[in-house]
């Protein structure tokens, strides 16, 4: 083989391989896109507590929303102890509404709010998966339910702190307790002995669930 020809077909193999890594490079930064949003969901996020994922961050502090809806609801004759724990409600749901409490001062209502933000921005990347698409959209509605629910407790729980007695605020408290325990677990809305994902339905868990799918299915467990 000619000196001429070696040159040619290392100039051309070279060529090829540069071709196919600009051909990779855009799909690879488009999925990276993706993967970047669902990590801002799942895993760590910049301004949450300990740098949780939005996510958990949410959990957590409908965790502790639950517990002290709980402790509201334990005895429906007693004002005083209402009226405490469901400030501490209050706090952990949204934090901006009131000062102290034992949340952990980010607040249920804004780490769902941008998961499910950063969980549509996945799946409007450019080249996300079919199953980013999909599971996106269960995990955002379900976050978005739990907004809707914070945003009824906020007003309950601002409710209970103008009653003035036990009879009085015992409803409320009751409703804030179920609307928290829904923070997490969701509500069987359509009575078809499930919790879905669907608009009404789905909470914080039913989230969590389908983001640990579209992990899985993306290569990120």
């Amino acid at each position: 083989m000619s000196r001429t020809v070696r040159t040619g077909l290392v100039i051309a193999l070279a060529a090829g391989v540069v071709g196919a890594g600009l051909l990779w490079a855009p799909a690879a930064a488009a999925q990276n896109a993706a993967h970047n949003h669902i990590g801002h969901v799942m895993d760590k996020w910049n301004d949450t507590p300990d740098m949780a994922g939005l996510l958990p961050a949410a959990i957590a502090e409908a965790r502790i929303a639950a517990a002290h809806a709980g402790f509201a609801a334990r005895d429906l004759s007693d004002l005083d102890a209402m009226k405490l724990h469901s400030a501490h409600v209050l706090h952990a749901v949204d934090p901006s509404q009131i000062e102290g409490g034992p949340g952990q001062g980010y607040g249920v209502r804004r780490a769902a709010e941008g998961a499910a933000k950063h969980i549509m921005a996945a799946a409007n990347s450019d080249g996300a998966s079919g199953a980013v698409k999909a599971h996106a959209e269960h995990v955002s509605t379900s976050a978005m339910n739990s907004v809707t629910r914070a945003d009824e407790i906020v007003m309950l729980a601002q409710k209970i702190a103008m009653t003035d007695s036990a009879a009085d605020a015992a409803p409320l408290v009751s409703e804030l307790n179920d609307l928290a325990q829904a923070l997490l677990a969701g509500v069987d809305a359509n009575e078809d002995g499930r919790v879905g994902w669907q608009e009404g339905e789905g909470g914080l868990e039913v989230a969590e669930t389908h983001g640990n799918l579209m992990k899985q299915a993306e290569g990120l467990q």
